[in-house]
């Protein structure tokens, strides 16, 4: 892809991230981008050359920060520290994981409080248009002090050592990867080594493309949970509008009701049925669906506007205040995103658990209205779909138990300093299978429900007959056993990649959850991490030390990383 996407902090958007971290995208800095990132390390720079010991400059780190550093074991300090902090054990995570990282370290690089020179931001972006990719493992992040380990092997990698893998995916000596890219490895100078792993990049990322994923999952569960009402004989009677944001005005059920009133708009299916004097009022998981479904869009609404704030943030410790002050604070900490990736993990599974729930329905003789047992063609001697159920319900059971929050589990850490941690890259591991798992619930009952419409006498909707045709130019539809597990998975990849949800929307528009406001929050001239109007000069670091009555950096220090 030649797309070049500008790194500014101010208007980096989740499709960017996202663009970025999963096609590549190229980044670009501008010169105003160099510029601030410039004048904010004059204020390091300063601090730096100070007699007055400054925590993240010239002493240790954590538990060790009471020892000042002296210039010429700086170096050194940055090298130890990043060296010490690549801990990370367990299988490598996904590339895009990483890149979603890199974009989003380099981004509050780029709003210059992090306090680093301009060459190691370009450094980063340089290793993603590279196509270079550090190799973080899967353990290491208890989600404070931002995801330290993680973001260390990303470091150590920009310092030409460790492992990363070329883009070809193989996975080499990071100075050799680096050298046959013609990239130069970075020395880092004071401050740098704690600029480069203080952040909440690794849960933001995680988050920002779950978010993605949500949004095109939440729009499919409502045109298969149609569908399945559909072949079931159900009514779409209790989707009516007056019935949902009249009576109980939440924004995602009105949506997830509209969407399946759509998808149902006439079916001769429904039709058939529709005066009938036996069928007096659906099962929950059919009847409740939008109430359900749209809960799960408010909670990807909530964890919205969480991912936004937190991508205007600025997450460093210490940071470099608009007056050139360098401070220390507790912003690393991982407990807002944690909070947010723990709800989507829960509402993720909660919709998977009632999507099996109109699968179980279909394949229960005395429930789906006469069709046959378990969908098969000649029940007895085939088994239907009894199987595809079966696996469905052990990817429902595992979202389950996925759905336990990480955040609070709390472990302290670092000698006690570090006493209360989010977890929040734990949340934000397994909210990925979670939504992985949701995506196959949602792809099997698409199949499933395919089946039965396919065994009615009647036509289907034209929203559910056109995704019932995509699915067929890969997946036959009823008959004798075959092998499943090539069309389950044909079906599930048609949901993963939106065609289902585009086969939908070629008949008419559906409602999507909204996981992007366009930074509808900031405050009038941009992010308060970027739109620095009093910094203006070094002299303001003198100035402000001055009229506060203190030295220019903070003498206590709460936070270790």
């Amino acid at each position: 892809m030649s797309v070049f996407i500008d790194l500014d902090p101010d208007t980096l958007t989740f499709a960017q991230v996202v663009d970025v971290a999963r096609h590549d995208a190229k980044v670009a800095l501008s010169e105003t981008t160099l510029a601030r990132v410039n004048k904010y390390r004059e204020a390091i720079d300063a601090l730096a050359a100070a007699e007055k010991p400054v925590y993240g400059v010239s002493t240790g780190f954590g538990a060790l920060a009471q020892r000042h550093i002296p210039a010429e074991l700086r170096t050194q300090l940055q090298k130890s520290l990043i060296r010490s902090h690549a801990a990370g054990v367990g299988e490598p995570v996904e590339r895009e994981v990483v890149r979603a990282l890199m974009l989003l370290r380099a981004r509050t690089l780029a709003t210059g409080r992090a306090g680093v020179r301009a060459e190691v931001l370009q450094t980063y972006v340089d290793l993603l248009n590279a196509g270079i990719t550090p190799v973080v493992h899967e353990y290491g992040s208890l989600g404070c002090s931002g995801d330290l380990a993680p973001l260390s092997a990303c470091a150590l990698v920009v310092m030409g050592e460790g492992v990363a893998a070329g883009p070809d995916g193989v996975a080499g000596p990071a100075d050799e990867v680096l050298k046959k890219a013609g990239i130069t490895p970075v020395t880092l100078a004071e401050k740098e080594g704690l600029a480069l792993v203080n952040g909440t990049d690794g849960m933001l990322g995680m988050l920002i493309m779950a978010l993605t994923d949500l949004e095109n999952l939440l729009t499919a569960v409502d045109v298969s949970a149609a569908m399945s009402i559909e072949g079931l004989f159900g009514t779409d009677a209790v989707f009516a509008p007056e019935l949902h944001y009249a009576l109980r005005p939440h924004d995602g059920q009105s949506a997830a009701a509209a969407n399946m009133l759509t998808a149902l708009k006439d079916s001769s299916i429904t039709a058939s049925h529709r005066d009938s004097t036996h069928l007096v009022q659906d099962a929950y998981s059919m009847r409740c669906a939008p109430q359900v479904n749209g809960a799960a869009r408010d909670a990807v609404a909530f964890a919205t506007g969480v991912a936004e704030r937190e991508l205007r943030a600025a997450i460093d410790n210490p940071v470099v205040l608009t007056n050139g002050m360098v401070s220390s604070n507790g912003n690393f900490h991982g407990a807002p995103l944690a909070h947010a990736l723990d709800f989507l993990a829960i509402v993720a599974a909660d919709v998977a658990s009632m999507s099996e729930r109109r699968t179980d329905r279909m394949m229960d003789v005395t429930r789906n209205q006469n069709l046959t047992p378990f969908l098969a063609d000649d029940a007895g001697v085939d088994s239907g779909l009894m199987i595809a159920h079966y696996t469905q319900a052990a990817m429902v059971s595992e979202a389950k138990r996925g759905a336990s929050p990480a955040s609070v589990d709390s472990i302290p850490s670092s000698a006690m300093q570090e006493d209360h941690v989010s977890m929040g890259w734990s949340a934000a591991r397994k909210l990925r299978k979670v939504v992985d798992n949701l995506a196959s619930v949602i792809g099997i009952e698409f199949y499933a429900a395919s089946r039965a419409c396919d065994m009615r006498e009647a036509a289907p909707a034209p929203v559910t007959g056109a995704v019932i045709s995509t699915i067929r130019e890969t997946v036959p539809g009823p008959g004798p056993d075959r092998f499943l597990s090539p069309e389950l998975a044909e079906t599930i990849a048609k949901v993963k990649d939106g065609s289902l949800v585009a086969a939908a929307e070629s008949v008419t528009p559906l409602q999507h959850t909204v996981t992007e406001a366009a930074g509808t929050w900031l405050p009038e001239g941009g992010s308060p991490a970027v739109n620095d109007p009093e910094f203006t000069s070094l002299g303001n670091l003198n100035a402000a030390a001055e009229a506060s009555g203190t030295d220019a950096a903070t003498t206590h220090q709460d936070g270790a990383n």
